[in-house]
């Protein structure tokens, strides 16, 4: 009887449903026949009918734009005067047979009537649709019935994801069937926008639920034919529409109040619903309205972007990755332009905000979403550059030996971090793809970086925030391409520094649980004219006995020399050991004179453990936040990273060799008769003799042609970059690995950007280091002193720049960032006198004492930075 019951109830609602739609039908027909016509009363007084006095005649389109307001307003209706009511009946009769009428396209009064009467029941739009209320709109000059139905459409997830599908792809044989069902939804489309509203309105609501989200069988066949980078929405009728509408303000304010109401709703979808699991079509919607080329207007940044940037940033996986893939396909200027929306949004509330350690950017909702936004557009930017995801370095065979005291942190309840090891990023997963990958994106890296947000980030917390990973609070870490590489290397320094202290604290707990005597410090006491056989030999014996001792701060000692290690001794010690190791009498490395460059020798006669210690100076150099001077290649970098080395590598590595080797792929004559090479190479080994190496099985019989050059000119470049100097190579990188194997560096970092940290930068800014500059013990800015010696300092030559800074702050080179972020004291040392200028490298600091003329202040100066060596010397 339920059953029964609720039937009967369904059969009350759908006769309650149809006499409400047949009265609506028959009051807006009475009111275009009103407007047309007239009611036949030469002296009626109602504004909107066409017998009163002075009535501006419409023509039929307008007539059936107006009907529909009038209905919704409830305006005066007339009754028929007696001289029209034949007429009349006869209208309102041969409007209930519009169905014979739909198949006629002229556009009679009935035909313009259903076509306005239409636009009430509108749920979505196609191209055609938007055309043809744009024209009868135009023709009147009155936009609203256009304003109106967009606002509806675009501020309903239904309606959007419904509007401007495309017509199905022609190639496959088994889509022949799905393509007839499609073109017989586009004639249905096609009447329901040129047909009288009578079809439309006694539509029964089961017929029209197809449209309803994951319920119409379009939907999943859809799906199962799309591929990867692809969706169901006609990307260039959106661009087409848009470029026609939002050149009209009013229409663009509809686009604006209607992504106001729609945000919310998809957020709670997304959120809660779970809705784009159910129809993958739901992305269609998030493809048109990035579309919109005013997104990054003034208005939108207020209320319609953050709203719409949070709702995005709900999307899954999935979606996120199906999104870069698709977006991957667009030009340079369109990937630029949703960049710069998410950028102008990130930084207008940056700038109309105050943050700081008590109002953190890491609380603002827009500010995150906007990020996690960013990320997907950055993906699609690494994906559509020049990928190569292919030539990856092998994993070590034997993984890096955790630090023996992982019982005892077991045993006080501290969790080994990173046990999984280092972090990657979901996105980066579901794609397949690293950012190392990426040769040359669509637009550089450099645009992603939000300035304004790097300034107002508190680190610290934010470093905290990626620790502890907690669903509440994002962290910008987990965002590096949006950071510089000052901030980022801030979080490196915090981290590095965390995990000394962690080592400190369980050494301290070691001496309590077992009473031994532990240091809690990596510490090296070297001489001077011993340096490599000291550092690397006793380096080596932690690096077998326990290598997380390397995880410790470094505390360097010089034997005989007063120097306390705040920092400064150890950027002397790891100058003179990159001094020695890379000297190449010592044939570890070789040296081109002509890109000023080192590479792994071949045939050096240093065991593999020699190059595994030069990897440790290198992650210990980073580890302490210490700069080398070392020269290599960015493909070393590169292979750090886990990129071989491959042709292009050739470049900067050996810009002769890959000369010649373009030259060769670009020759247009026969490469075999001409040039008669083979697949067999000659190298030379320190002693000059020459070695031959065959790319291929007996390559001395193979000759190199048109058809095989490319291969030759690959194998050429994999012996020369990556085969030729194997073992050398994973020794340095083993090295390397054991004191950064824990570290976010690879997570955070590029290769040009690894090379920054630990070369630091070339470009010496001595304005920016000017401007920095603190003074104490009696100087300031304006002291007469301090103005001489910044106008003695910047008419030195470079070089002897360069000495100044390895004087002040024990190194040539300019830290991340410039030497902006270098933080220089320069402090009174007492009156004029014949003393020579000092320094505290570990802070960089520079005692001055007031000498009696600039003179005098240049010589004491040259003489000390000319000779300076050692500490306590003075």
């Amino acid at each position: 009887t339920d059953m029964t019951y609720s039937h009967r109830t369904d059969e009350m609602h759908l006769t309650s449903d149809h006499r409400k739609r047949a009265a609506a039908k028959h009051l807006i027909e009475r009111y275009y026949h009103q407007l047309t016509e007239g009611c036949g009363n030469e002296s009626c007084s109602n504004s909107w009918c066409a017998s009163s006095v002075g009535f501006n005649r419409m023509d039929n389109n307008a007539a059936a734009v107006k009907a529909l307001e009038l209905y919704k307003v409830n305006a005066k209706l007339c009754d028929p005067h007696p001289s029209k009511k034949g007429t009349a009946s006869a209208y309102l009769e041969s409007s209930s047979h519009s169905n014979s009428a739909c198949s006629n396209r002229k556009m009679n009064n009935k035909d313009v009537h259903s076509v306005r009467d239409n636009f009430k029941d509108v749920n979505y739009l196609t191209e055609e649709k938007v055309y043809e209320i744009l024209d009868i709109c135009g023709e009147k000059e009155d936009y609203s019935p256009l304003i109106r139905v967009i606002g509806r459409v675009f501020s309903s997830a239904e309606g959007l994801v419904q509007s401007f599908r495309r017509s199905k792809p022609h190639t496959k044989e088994e889509l022949k069937s799905l393509q007839g069902k499609d073109e017989d939804k586009d004639e249905d489309e096609k009447e329901a926008a040129a047909c009288s509203a009578t079809a439309m309105e006694e539509d029964s609501p089961a017929s029209s639920s197809s449209l309803r989200l994951g319920e119409g069988s379009s939907g999943e066949n859809d799906v199962q034919k799309l591929a990867p980078d692809e969706v169901s929405v006609d990307i260039d009728a959106v661009r087409r529409v848009y470029e026609r509408l939002l050149s009209n303000e009013k229409i663009e304010a509809a686009f604006l109040n209607a992504l106001v109401y729609l945000s919310p709703n998809v957020e709670c979808d997304l959120t809660y619903h779970n809705v784009y699991s159910r129809d993958p079509n739901y992305l269609n919607l998030f493809v048109i309205v990035m579309e919109n080329s005013n997104l990054h207007s003034p208005e939108y940044l207020e209320i319609a972007l953050p709203q719409f940037c949070k709702a995005m940033s709900k999307l899954p996986l999935a979606a996120q990755a199906k999104l870069a893939r698709l977006w991957s396909h667009y030009s340079t200027e369109q990937i630029r332009r949703m960049v710069e929306t998410f950028q102008q949004l990130i930084t207008y509330k940056v700038i109309s905000n105050e943050f700081n350690s008590r109002n953190l950017v890491n609380d603002d909702d827009a500010v995150v979403a906007a990020t996690k936004c960013l990320k997907v557009v950055y993906y699609a930017n690494v994906l559509g550059g020049d990928l190569d995801t292919e030539h990856n370095e092998e994993e070590d065979e034997e993984p890096i030996p955790e630090s023996s005291e992982l019982t005892l942190q077991e045993l006080l309840g501290e969790e080994r971090r990173n046990k999984k090891g280092p972090r990657v990023d979901p996105l980066e997963i579901e794609l397949g793809i690293r950012t190392n990958d990426c040769r040359r994106p669509l637009i550089s890296f450099e645009e992603f970086v939000n300035e304004p947000l790097n300034e107002v980030l508190e680190m610290d917390k934010d470093y905290t925030f990626f620790k502890v990973e907690t669903e509440n609070k994002f962290s910008f870490m987990t965002c590096p391409f949006i950071l510089n590489a000052v901030t980022k290397n801030l979080g490196l320094y915090y981290d590095n520094r965390i995990r000394m202290y962690s080592e400190r604290r369980i050494t301290v707990l070691y001496s309590l649980v077992q009473g031994q005597q532990l240091n809690p410090y990596l510490r090296l006491k070297v001489r001077r004219d011993h340096i490599i056989d000291d550092a690397l030999v006793r380096l080596e014996m932690i690096a077998m006995e326990n290598p997380a001792d390397l995880k410790k701060q470094l505390y360097v000692e010089f034997e005989g020399e007063q120097g306390v290690d705040e920092g400064g001794v150890s950027k002397e010690f790891f100058q003179l050991v990159v001094e020695e190791i890379f000297n190449p009498d010592i044939g570890m490395f070789t040296y081109d004179e002509r890109t000023k460059l080192f590479w792994f020798n071949p045939s050096s006669f240093e065991n593999e453990g020699q190059y595994t210690l030069i990897g440790i100076v290198l992650g210990l150099a980073i580890y302490n936040n210490c700069i080398l001077d070392v020269h290599f290649p960015m493909v070393v970098y590169r292979k750090l990273m886990g990129k071989k080395g491959t042709f292009r590598d050739l470049a900067d590595a050996n810009p002769v060799l890959y000369q010649s080797l373009k030259e060769l792929l670009e020759y247009e004559g026969s490469v075999e008769e001409d040039m008669m090479i083979t697949f067999q190479i000659s190298q030379t080994d320190l002693f000059g003799n020459p070695l031959m190496y065959d790319l291929r099985e007996n390559g001395d019989k193979i000759p190199v042609t048109n058809e095989n050059r490319k291969e030759f000119v690959a194998q050429y470049a994999e012996y020369m970059l990556n085969k030729s100097v194997e073992k050398q190579f994973k020794a340095f990188r083993r090295g390397f690995h054991m004191v950064t194997n824990e570290s976010p560096l690879k997570y955070l970092f590029r290769p040009e950007e690894i090379e920054l940290l630990i070369c630091g930068s070339r470009n010496l800014d001595f304005l920016a280091l000017e401007e920095t500059t603190e003074y104490d013990g009696g100087y300031n800015r304006d002291s007469r002193i301090i103005k001489e010696f910044w106008e003695t300092l910047h008419s030195f030559g470079e070089e002897q720049k360069r000495l100044f800074l390895q004087f002040t702050t024990g190194t040539d080179r300019a830290p991340v960032g410039g030497l902006g972020k270098l933080k220089m004291i320069i402090a009174k040392n007492g009156p004029d006198t014949d003393r020579l200028p000092t320094s505290h490298t570990c802070f960089n600091v520079l005692l001055l004492p007031e000498y009696s003329s600039k003179e005098k202040l240049r010589e004491r100066l040259l003489k000390a930075i000319t000779y300076a060596k050692g500490f306590g010397m003075l």
